[in-house]
């Protein structure tokens, strides 16, 4: 019977990690296709504008005073045409928006192996969406478009501005969905690697999990015994953490790949300068703690606090704490800081700070954790250990009031003292626990 549990259990994980695997490709898929066609969408855009800025917006002008095929018609489809073959796009081609429902084609330029030709003032296929922030003077990207006529197709377009900066039309450029699914194509064969090192990542993330929570199971159950579920808790944290940082670290190397691939480096750069602001802002701090559960709790909240963006510093004493049991303590400071980080996220980013500090002398252990935020009013303050009261808003599912009530509780079971101080800048909580008093 053990032996097919065992069995069972083996075939249901090696069924989820090829799930797993199979939704971390399938979503780095639509990553890089998705960032193909937006990077394919913005370099046209680039050219569409640089096109518009060196017509003959004149002779343009002359056009649609008088819209036949004369001199200045001839003229700007020569231009348009031999645009378009040097981008290498579908269609290059002048449009008027003088509607936000309908816009129109003036003068296309084709390649030389066209048949026929697009009638002056012909409808257009840009769907209402673009065409109405084109009726606003806007740039517009559409996404691909499904034409039974001319194929599958994105389209970008442009103004078109007369000498006095006045829009007198637009510059649409149509990009053959064929060309798009060639670049995503070299994109993914190129990329190969990464989908199977994300793959391999899973399996040893998932690995490392079981074998890793084993080892701190039986250390848990040496060292302190009843807080096993405490410790499960907080390192389930620290897991889930880590697999948001390794996800949003995958994500960030697609992108760069493929810009990159397209030859886009200084948007790469640009990308990467912006990403090493923000891996500086996460780097992990050298936390000397010696309490082996106060080390995980610390590093756990760490990473929670960072990645709600919030500033934090912590320091703490090369000392044991053993005074207060492990449990206790955990108890003590998750409760305090779980509130405090609630607090921080209420302020805008630039303004989230806290520090927790863990100090030990031959009298007592002070234990404080300040945080900015909302400022709790004197009458709340009053009333904040109580059991049910909390200053936060009621949400469904979830008890409010008690994390503070058991605080108080446990400090006053060691002869200690709490405090609360608050103004309009930071909220500050400081327990204070005498080394030779009443053991909890």
């Amino acid at each position: 019977m053990k032996n097919k549990k065992l069995r069972a259990f083996l075939y249901l994980t090696i069924l989820l990690l090829i799930v797993f695997i199979l939704l971390n490709m399938f979503s780095t898929y639509l990553s890089i296709k998705n960032s193909v066609q937006k990077s394919v969408a913005n370099q046209n855009l680039v050219a569409a504008r640089s096109i518009a800025d060196s017509m003959d917006v004149e002779a343009y002008e002359r056009f649609l005073d008088n819209q036949v095929k004369n001199q200045e018609y001839e003229d700007i489809k020569a231009y348009l045409e031999d645009a378009r073959e040097k981008i290498g796009a579908l269609y290059v081609y002048t449009i008027m928006v003088d509607n936000p429902q309908v816009s129109k084609a003036m003068i296309t330029g084709f390649s030389k192996d066209h048949i026929g030709d697009f009638p002056i003032g012909g409808v257009c296929t840009v769907p209402p969406k673009q065409v109405r922030q084109a009726y606003q003077g806007k740039s517009f990207i559409t996404g691909i478009l499904d034409d039974p006529e001319y194929g599958d197709y994105l389209t970008v377009g442009v103004p078109i501005k007369n000498q006095d900066g006045s829009i007198i039309g637009f510059l649409g450029i149509d990009v053959s969905a064929e060309n798009i699914n060639s670049i995503n194509g070299k994109v993914l064969r190129s990329s190969i690697a990464i989908l199977v090192y994300n793959g391999g990542f899973v399996i040893m993330l998932l690995v490392t999990f079981f074998v890793v929570q084993k080892w701190y199971q039986k250390k848990l159950k040496r060292e302190v015994g009843d807080t096993e579920d405490t410790y499960q808790s907080e390192f389930q944290s620290l897991i889930a953490s880590v697999r948001s940082l390794r996800h949003d670290f995958s994500n960030h190397i697609q992108v760069i790949h493929g810009l990159l691939k397209l030859k886009e480096t200084e948007k790469a750069l640009d990308y990467l300068t912006g990403l090493s602001k923000e891996v500086h802002s996460i780097e992990s701090m050298k936390l000397d703690v010696i309490h082996p559960g106060l080390s995980v709790l610390l590093e756990t909240k760490r990473l929670s606090a960072q990645n709600y963006n919030i500033d934090i510093d912590i320091n703490v004493s090369p000392n044991s704490f053993n005074r207060v049991k492990t449990i206790d303590l955990i108890k003590l400071l998750s409760n305090v800081i779980d509130n405090a980080i609630e607090a921080t996220v209420e302020l805008p980013e630039q303004e989230r700070r806290m520090s927790i500090a863990c100090k030990a002398d031959d009298d007592k252990f002070t234990f404080r954790v300040t945080n900015t935020g909302p400022m709790i009013s004197a009458l709340d303050q009053e009333n904040i250990f109580t059991s049910g009261f909390s200053t936060k808003k009621p949400q469904k599912d979830k008890v409010r009031g008690q994390g503070l009530f058991i605080v108080k509780d446990l400090v006053n079971r060691y002869d200690g003292e709490i405090q609360v101080q608050s103004n309009e800048e930071e909220t500050s909580v400081s327990m204070m626990i005498p080394v030779n008093g009443r053991a909890g």
